[in-house]
């Protein structure tokens, strides 16, 4: 009788005391998507018509910030494949906003 209560107990403890884990990949995800919506944004401003030279150029430097810290990221996870272009992809952007700020600068 005593075994059967000893391991009810130890099952009732064990199972009532779950580890926090946490997980790297899911975290760094859910950056990754932050940077990703961000970086969007910044796109659909870049675009538009009615932007100063000075906002253009701060959206600009926004998203090279941007671009790095998801770069970053990245970079952290030399095992996901899925990864790199978006970096990429997030340095051209970045590339075309200083573009599009230094045309403004310009008088172009």
């Amino acid at each position: 009788m005593r075994a059967p209560c000893l391991a009810a107990l130890l099952a009732l403890v064990l199972s009532g005391c779950p580890k926090q884990v946490e997980r790297v990949a899911g975290t760094d995800d859910s950056q990754i998507d932050a940077v990703m919506a961000k970086l969007e944004e910044l796109r659909l401003q870049e675009r538009s018509e009615t932007l100063s030279c000075m906002d253009r150029c701060d959206v600009a430097r926004q998203t090279c910030a941007l671009s790095e810290d998801l770069c970053g990221l990245v970079e952290a996870h030399p095992d996901r494949t899925d990864l790199p272009p978006w970096c990429t992809e997030a340095r051209e952007q970045c590339a075309h906003a200083n573009g599009g700020c230094t045309r403004c600068r310009r008088g172009d």
